[in-house]
């Protein structure tokens, strides 16, 4: 259940203050800072957005999650107990529960817009974009074993990596903005970190040295996603002008175009939100503003293309199923052939970022600071509400 503004219902210390002091006339005891400071919050709360949720790795392919990673637009990266998550969902009478994180630190300046993990559980990588430019790596055992409190955890951990992108330079050494980041992919037999800027450029990152080794130019606008096929080094990158592309990692050139819509007589131009391939390497998904479209990669055809009733905002592979959301509170399931098998409402309003662990659950996170994790089953395991770093001192 959510307000009609589309805030998450939050247990506040507000509401209590307000029921005391209605309780009670004299008012000598009541905190007008604190009071301010607290709706402070929950309006920073109803704000924030989710733009990643992801599973930590696991020490075994068999065991289920322990820890569930976010990524916030308040540029704070936190960690929450999936333990803790359900057995607060559980203990309360409030549907979203704000629960406090095992760490968090102030990763960027500006959203953190991805995440992404490199290596296994003993020695993993966390990696970050965001807004900044930046691209960033986290050692997550540091990360996690941190004994300072959390009121002041934000600023006092370091990247072991910090990449930046490039800016161009104009007449009299007049240089551009630094290019956002929108996303990244990993290829680790490569040793590669893949980042999708707002240049319009693909940055392949060296996760050796932190330099960059590949810049492929192509797309005409600025990009929102890039997935990277590790069997046949390529990457492939969706833009803001509608199309997708397939690149060949070793030369840098783009082998393939796709225009999902090309043959769509839209007035609006449309964008390619998000691309997913399935393990295998033989299909690529694509989300756009208007339509879900499946591809053949071994035989470049096209498998089905759907018109969607929302702007589809992340989707992955599941089997040989495909999980989407968009800017609708719903997690769709189709088959490899487009047929649509199931729909489950999500906690939030606006889902921008999909999950799937091995054991089956699904982490699902957007507008609001909500995190969902649903079950292999559909039923929702829990629900809570993400401190940022303001709402942690």
């Amino acid at each position: 259940m959510a307000r009609s503004d589309g805030a998450p219902l939050v247990a506040s210390k507000r509401e209590s203050e307000e029921k005391k002091c209605r309780t009670n006339s004299d008012a000598r005891g009541w905190d007008e800072e604190a009071y301010r400071q607290r709706i402070i919050s929950d309006r920073s709360l109803s704000y924030r957005t989710v733009f990643r949720a992801l599973f930590s790795p696991s020490s075994s392919f068999n065991s289920g999650p322990d820890t569930v990673v976010v990524a916030c637009s308040d540029g704070s990266l936190s960690a929450y107990s999936l333990a803790s998550c359900v057995s607060a969902a559980s203990g309360t009478g409030t549907e979203y529960p704000l629960l406090d994180p095992l760490c968090v630190i102030q990763a960027h300046k500006g959203p953190v817009y991805d995440l992404e993990f490199y290596g296994d559980a003993r020695d993993a990588l966390l990696f970050s974009c965001g807004d900044d430019g930046h691209v960033r790596a986290w050692n997550w055992n540091g990360m996690q074993n941190r004994k300072l409190p959390l009121s002041i955890q934000g600023d006092e951990f370091s990247p072991v990596l910090d990449m930046i992108n490039p800016q161009l330079e104009g007449p009299w050494g007049a240089r551009s903005p630094i290019p956002e980041n929108n996303a990244i992919a990993i290829n680790q037999q490569e040793g590669s970190v893949y980042s999708a800027a707002g240049d319009g450029c693909a940055y392949n990152w060296d996760v050796a040295t932190g330099k960059c080794k590949m810049v492929f130019k192509g797309h005409s606008d600025y990009l929102h996603t890039v997935a990277a096929c590790q069997l046949t080094n390529q990457i492939i990158t969706g833009s803001e002008d509608g199309t997708v592309r397939i690149w060949d990692c070793k030369s840098g050139k783009c082998t393939r175009v796709i225009k999902p819509e090309q043959k769509q007589n839209y007035k609006e131009n449309s964008w390619i939100s998000c691309v997913s391939v399935d393990p295998t390497e033989s299909w690529l998904a694509c989300g756009s503003s208007r339509r879900l479209s499946v591809y053949s990669l071994l035989s470049n055809e096209c498998v089905f293309s759907i018109e969607c009733s929302s702007p589809v905002q992340d989707l992955l592979f599941d089997n040989n199923q495909i999980l989407v959301v968009g800017s609708e509170p719903v997690l769709s399931r189709y088959t490899i052939n487009g047929k649509l098998v199931s729909q489950i409402k999500c906690a939030t309003n606006s889902p921008f970022s999909l999950d799937l662990h091995p054991s089956g659950l699904v982490a699902v996170g957007g507008c609001g600071g909500v995190v969902d994790i649903i079950s292999e089953y559909g039923s929702h395991l829990c629900t809570f509400a993400c401190k940022g770093l303001d709402s942690s001192k």
